[in-house]
Order: structure tokens, then C-alpha cells, then sequence
């Protein structure tokens, strides 16, 4: 056995450098792998995400229930839009925020003809009374279900018609419910009316008829028409998601599945604004009767609006199931 001396091992985590200090140095291959065990792992949890999500959607027939959810809607858009252009006279003479929803009227392409439904929404929100917006909220209450009865049928649990005795009391209780709590956004329209009404004034001058007819005016004028959209309805489905639609997730939940769903949701109605500008003749497929049409198109577009809010409403539940697993936090209404 050779008696020459052996080197001491030199701990690696150290290097020599200017005046034979010596300084620490971490270890470079363990340093660039956490962040990419990082993303792995992010990667990794999105999709299991998205594929109960997706699990989630495939249990039923998603245009299906969108229609249905659409066929709700159909009875409940036209109060909540009444009661927020009615909110909107409440601080003001009522002829004069009139005319001023009326300038708003050049936001509206012109070419389908949208503007003269626009005007009667206005005439009739803003002289509408305090007898009648009670009124209204019957029939606003309606989307409540809607949305109750949409979420059901693409949950594991029996879909809404199917029970019996006390399970369908349950359900009966759970309607009203859904109702009362949609409501409870009627404290909301008032506000998000206002500052929509007040943004829409600042965009008047980007339309050709503001004298603002170039390309970069239609750009912008859609981009800051997208980021108010995008806003106002992460307010809503933030309540929507938490307590009127089934599952209950977190707070924090809520939010982050709004802001998703809400950016959808406002890109589709930006392309529903440019679907207006398109000349055509929408009553053509139906003898020349352009009311019959129009109903049509509307209906087709919150359809497809009607199928983005389930999907927004699917990977919400998901999220919150995966932050479950992860906690191991019991379901409940007391989670923030």
C-alpha cells in the first residue's frame, strides 16, 4: 500500500477567489433544477385542472345545457338591463340622462339596425318607477334558476326534476334560493351602470361620428370597451360563482375563475359588437322579417356566451377541488 499522503477532499460548495478567500458557492445544477421542478410541478397541477374540468363538461351535453341556461336568460336580460339604465336616473333628471344614454348610441354599429332597440332601452328604463323595477325583479330572478339548473346537470348528483318527496322540497328550497341570492346583485348594477355609463362618454370621440373614424380609434375605443367588460362582470360572476351557482368554492377561488371566465366573456361580446358592423340582412333566411331575425342572432350569441360561463363555471369547481387535495380543507361556506 503506497504511504504517499492523500489529499484532503475538497468540499466543492467552496472556490478560491481574489486574495485566497474562500466563498460560498451554491450548488449550481441543484439551483437551476428547483425552479424547473417548479414549473413542473405548476405544470403538472394546471393539468390535472384542466382535465376534471373537462371530465366535468363531458358528464353532460354542454349545448344543451347552455340552451337552457340561454332560455332562463331570454326571460331575465331584459329587466336587469331595464333596472340598470333606470338606476342610472337616480341622481338626475330623468330627460337628461335620457339624452345622455342617448349620445351612447354611436357606440353601436349601426348596420344591423341595433340602435333603435337601444333607444326603446332607454325610453322605457329610464321612465320606468319604483312600482315597476319591483316588479322587474321577478322575472330577473329567473337567471338565478337558470343558472342553478345548468350547473346541476353537469354535476354527479341528480339533475333538478329527478327527485322525490323530500329530496325534491330540498330542490324547490334550493331554487328560491338561487333566486334570492341573483338578487342580491341588484345592489351591484346600480354602481357598475354608473361608471360603464361614464367610461362609454369618454369613448364617444373614438367613433366616426366623435370624429374619430381611423383604425387606431377602433382599436383602442374595443380594447378599453374589452377592459371594462372584463371588470364589471369579474364584479358579478365573483358573487355567481360563491353563492348562486352550486359548489360554494373559496373566495379566492371565486375570484380568480371570474377574472378567467369575465375575460372570455368580454372578448366574445367585443366580437359580438363587430358582428353588428357586418351589413347584412339578418330577417333574410326568414322572408324579409328582420325582428324574427334579430332574435335569432341575439339568441345564438348568449348561447355561445352561455356556453363560456359553464366552462368558466366548470374550471372554478376544479380549481377549488385542487386546492382541496392540496389542503385537505373540508367543503364548506365558511372558507375564504
Amino acid at each position: 500500500m503506497s504511504n504517499t499522503p492523500q489529499r484532503p477532499a475538497v468540499d466543492k460548495r467552496f472556490e478560491i477567489v481574489d486574495s485566497g478567500h474562500l466563498h460560498s458557492v451554491m450548488d449550481r445544477p441543484a439551483a437551476a433544477s428547483a425552479p424547473t421542478a417548479s414549473r413542473v410541478r405548476i405544470i403538472a397541477e394546471l393539468s390535472t385542472v384542466v382535465r376534471d374540468a373537462s371530465s366535468r363538461l363531458s358528464r353532460g351535453d354542454v349545448a344543451g345545457t347552455a340552451a337552457t341556461l340561454t332560455y332562463y336568460s331570454a326571460i331575465a336580460i331584459a329587466p336587469w338591463l331595464l333596472f340598470a339604465v333606470w338606476s342610472i336616473s337616480w341622481f338626475d333628471n330623468a330627460d337628461e340622462v335620457q339624452q345622455r344614454l342617448l349620445s351612447l348610441r354611436v357606440l353601436i354599429p349601426p348596420d344591423m339596425g341595433a340602435r333603435s332597440a337601444y333607444d326603446a332601452l332607454v325610453d322605457a328604463g329610464v321612465h320606468a318607477g319604483l312600482l315597476s323595477a319591483l316588479v322587474l325583479m321577478f322575472p330577473a330572478s329567473f337567471y338565478g334558476e337558470g343558472l342553478r339548473r345548468s350547473a346541476l346537470l353537469l354535476s354527479p348528483t341528480q339533475a333538478p326534476g329527478t327527485e322525490q318527496d323530500g329530496a325534491k322540497r330540498s330542490s324547490t328550497l334550493g331554487a328560491w334560493r338561487a333566486r334570492a341570492t341573483v338578487l342580491a346583485l341588484f345592489v351591484v348594477v346600480p354602481p357598475l351602470a354608473w361608471i360603464y355609463s361614464t367610461i362609454g362618454e369618454q369613448l364617444i370621440g373614438l367613433t366616426p361620428e366623435g370624429g374619430g373614424g381611423g383604425f387606431g380609434d377602433l382599436v383602442l375605443r374595443y380594447y378599453l370597451g374589452f377592459l371594462t367588460t372584463w371588470l364589471m362582470l369579474t364584479v358579478v360572476l365573483t358573487w355567481v360563482f360563491r353563492h348562486v351557482m352550486p359548489g360554494s368554492p373559496r373566495w379566492r377561488v371565486a375570484l380568480v375563475g371570474a377574472l378567467v371566465t369575465a375575460s372570455m366573456l368580454a372578448g366574445f361580446l367585443q366580437g359580438f359588437a363587430l358582428f353588428l358592423s357586418i351589413p347584412i340582412d339578418v330577417g333574410l333566411p326568414f322572408a324579409g322579417l328582420t325582428v324574427v331575425g334579430g332574435v335569432v342572432a341575439v339568441g345564438l350569441w348568449l348561447w355561445i356566451l352561455h356556453m363560456v360561463l359553464i366552462a368558466g363555471w366548470s374550471l372554478t369547481r376544479s380549481i377549488d377541488s385542487a386546492v382541496d387535495s392540496r389542503g385537505s380543507t373540508p367543503t364548506g361556506k365558511g372558507r375564504s
